[in-house]
């Protein structure tokens, strides 16, 4: 009741390494049942999807073969944040993510603006990652049994067009909605069953994309690296910058790494496999982009990638002169952006969880079930919202704002990396810490995440502005007063 303005916007929650371990059923605590495998998969899972399915039609006309750098730089910077998270992870074993690493660091209300970020991360990613799903589910259902989806029933009612919005009275993109329904039934039974059933999915996916990198390369001609950078004279991009701008369109083929930091209170021994699932995952990861994008230009000249629908599945075709192979690769993309969705929504539900936790919004986004250990009223809310988002709107609406969202995660968690190293001074726990002292990797994790942020629209910047002035609101409202630590 003393504390001036100030000091409410910066108190920062005291961080307990040694609370690591919750006894099962206690009130309101989530249950401690994954792995470290599990846990990886979590993270590959949620980076493995939409991303490498489709990336490649967008980044190959701006870099032509040197995508392939374009994915290297894409992981580096990656890489550099991961480095961050794991430190921090390490030292702040809680759900949450990088909203409690903010609050620990930084303090309260940038914590509360870095909540809203992920918010608008998480939502919207899960929702375009199911619309994503419907276009696959369609294709596969063509290619298999010659019958696809009614147009009423598979295209949204908001639809982005050249002339501005359009109002598509009676659309609604169904498929999305049955998607998000069947993440939310498994979430519900609870955050062990989900993880395995993930993981379960990742290792199919895994295998699909080793089946398209073997078939692929048997029809490998190293002809089609040459000329290796875009000689398009300007038109597009020539040289390093189409290399440079293909990076900022695969860098969101990363974007899902985080989530194996929203899992600290669900893991066992947080300290060790947090920091290790995230590394583990960006190696899989990485390796499984750079075996794709060798072995489709490989496979395929550069020219013929632009516009290209399905664009894996179709060099499979090419490649064997069969359909067969284009129809189990649709299938396997059906199965990857499945648990892409599953592992995205369960991120939102426990950065809800988290912010609940600390008294910053409704208690009823903590309560959690005795029976399954899962934030059940929580992940109804989040999958009744992302999944109206998804039968009604665009995906051409969501992908930036998901964009603007990461970056500005990203970097506050490259921020808070020095804050915590000078708060802990030399009682520091032992532990992984990023190489380079505590702002060489910071810094240049913070230089590549701006970089990437100017490439943005100035629509997606008026939408943002507008969404922060709404958490803001909401924090003096309602937040400052019933935080925990008022």
């Amino acid at each position: 009741m003393n504390q001036t303005l100030v000091q409410k916007l910066t108190r920062t929650k005291p961080v307990d390494n040694k609370n690591t371990e919750q006894a099962p059923g206690s009130s309101n605590s989530l249950h401690r049942s994954i792995g470290l495998f599990p846990l990886t998969m979590i993270g590959v899972g949620a980076t493995i999807g939409t991303g490498i399915f489709f990336t490649m039609v967008e980044a190959v006309p701006k870099a032509g073969p040197s995508v392939i750098l374009s994915f290297l730089i894409a992981a580096i910077t990656a890489g550099l944040t991961a480095l961050c998270y794991a430190e921090l992870s390490f030292r702040i074993p809680a759900s949450g993510s990088s909203y409690s690493f903010a609050y620990a660091t930084v303090g309260e209300f940038l914590a509360f603006i870095m909540a809203a970020c992920l918010l608008l991360e998480y939502g919207l990613a899960a929702s375009a990652t199911a619309i994503g799903w419907s276009d696959y589910l369609n294709n596969f259902l063509n290619n298999a049994f010659g019958w696809h989806i009614p147009e009423l029933l598979r295209s949204p009612m908001i639809v982005s067009t050249a002339h501005g919005i359009e109002i598509h009275g009676g659309h609604i993109n169904l498929p999305p909605i049955i998607l998000v329904c069947l993440c939310c039934l498994l979430l519900v039974r609870g955050a062990k069953e989900s993880a395995t059933t993930n993981a379960i999915m990742v290792l199919v996916k895994l295998a699909i994309l080793i089946f398209f990198v073997v078939i692929a390369f048997s029809g490998f001609d190293i002809n089609n690296f040459h000329p290796f950078f875009s000689p398009d004279g300007g038109v597009h991009y020539t040289g390093m910058a189409g290399v440079t701008a293909a990076a900022a369109t695969v860098f969101f083929s990363f974007i899902g790494l985080d989530t194996v930091a929203t899992a600290g209170e669900e893991v066992r021994n947080p300290t060790r496999n947090v920091p290790i699932g995230i590394l583990a995952a960006l190696g899989i990861v990485t390796l499984f982009y750079m075996l794709v994008a060798v072995a489709a230009m490989g496979a395929q000249p550069a020219s013929k990638f632009a516009g290209q629908e399905a664009g894996l599945a179709v060099i499979l075709q090419n490649v064997t002169g069969q359909t067969w192979p284009a129809l189990v690769l649709a299938a396997g993309a059906v199965i990857s952006v499945f648990s892409v969705t599953l592992v995205t929504i369960y991120g939102q539900t426990r950065i809800l969880y988290a912010i609940a936790k600390d008294g910053l919004i409704s208690k009823s986004f903590q309560k959690v079930s005795p029976r399954t250990g899962s934030p059940v009223q929580n992940t109804l809310i989040v999958c009744i919202v992302v999944g109206l988002v998804a039968g009604f709107v665009d995906a051409t609406f969501l992908w930036d704002m998901v964009s603007m969202g990461t970056l500005t995660a990203f970097i506050v968690v490259s921020l808070a990396v020095p804050v915590m190293r000078r708060k802990e001074g030399v009682s520091a726990v032992k532990g992984f810490r990023v190489p380079g002292g505590p702002y060489l990797v910071p810094g240049l994790s913070i230089a590549a995440c701006l970089y990437l942020m100017f490439g943005l629209s100035m629509t997606t910047y008026t939408v943002f502005v507008i969404w922060m002035s709404a958490a803001i609101l909401t924090y003096f409202l309602y937040g400052m007063r019933h935080s925990r630590l008022n």
